[in-house]
């Protein structure tokens, strides 16, 4: 299994944030390179990759080991270990990286505070000094984004070698999913795709419309013109009866439920989107 590609693992420690992004010439690569735990911190397997430096990898993190420690105890042990590459990033935002002798050129990697990026079978060492330095440029973005743009800007510098397939996004923070229920903030994959970096950032994009949040103070109150435009749009599409209940129906059908909270104010996005459908 040789997933090489390009990859950065990184976090936010203001946001408590941890995540990685990757891309490769290598179906589902999602599968296989990044993993993270909230409070915990993130890993990437890649090259002739060892699936179990993931779960291994964060059990150390968890007993509070540093990043450089961690990269030390999985690779000592591993007599595969010159052709791996592994990326970490541990709860404090240590970050460390490795790349085997044997892994196909070119190959390295590259850490700095709250990061580290490393790629196989690259065009060019180019391709990891523009994962760091997007990186290291865009402090004042959320880490989901940046990551996106630590990929692109890889791709821009001349990527994988052997072209594009797949790639993913992981960012995950503690109750920051899925009703506070889940750490995974974001988990999104493309398994197998000509572009699979535009088809990574749309359906980010589709993804932070129906799960992101709109801080409660750019929610539109809900007026009397606004509730009868509610309540009308609401009809058109089969949705009657009492607003609050048609609103509520109409959201869970349209994946929009978590945007929802009452009918006294309005997410605008739902509002957009209401009126997008009618």
């Amino acid at each position: 299994m040789i997933p090489a590609t390009y990859s950065v693992v990184a976090c936010d420690p203001g946001a408590r944030q941890w995540g990685v992004a990757v891309q490769s010439k290598f179906l589902a690569v999602g599968a296989v390179v990044p993993w993270a735990e909230a409070d915990v911190g993130a890993v990437a397997t890649q090259a002739f990759a060892n699936p179990q430096y993931g779960p291994d990898g964060l059990a150390l993190l968890r007993q509070g080991l540093s990043a450089n420690e961690v990269v030390a105890r999985l690779t000592e042990t591993d007599d595969g270990r010159e052709h791996r590459q592994l990326g970490v990033v541990d709860a404090n935002g240590g970050s460390a990286t490795f790349t085997g002798s044997e892994c196909f050129e070119w190959a390295g990697g590259r850490t700095g505070e709250g990061y580290a990026a490393q790629g196989n079978i690259l065009v060019s060492q180019e391709t990891v000094d523009a994962l760091a330095e997007a990186f290291e440029a865009s402090a004042e973005r959320p880490l989901a984004l940046r990551l996106i743009d630590c990929l692109d800007a890889a791709q821009a510098a001349g990527g994988d070698r052997r072209g594009q397939q797949s790639a993913s996004l992981l960012v995950v923070e503690r109750a920051g999913g899925y009703a506070g229920l889940s750490d995974s903030l974001v988990d999104l994959r493309v398994d197998d795709h000509e572009r699979p970096l535009d088809e990574l950032r749309r359906i980010y994009e589709l993804h932070q419309q129906i799960f992101g949040t709109t801080p409660k103070d750019q929610w539109l109150t809900v007026d009397a013109a606004l509730s009868q435009e509610l309540r009308d749009r609401l009809a058109r599409l089969g949705y009657s009866g009492e607003l609050g209940e048609a609103l509520e129906a109409w959201a869970g059908n349209a994946n929009l439920e978590m945007r929802v909270d009452g009918i006294e104010r309005i997410d605008p996005v739902v509002l957009d989107e209401l009126r997008g459908q009618t």
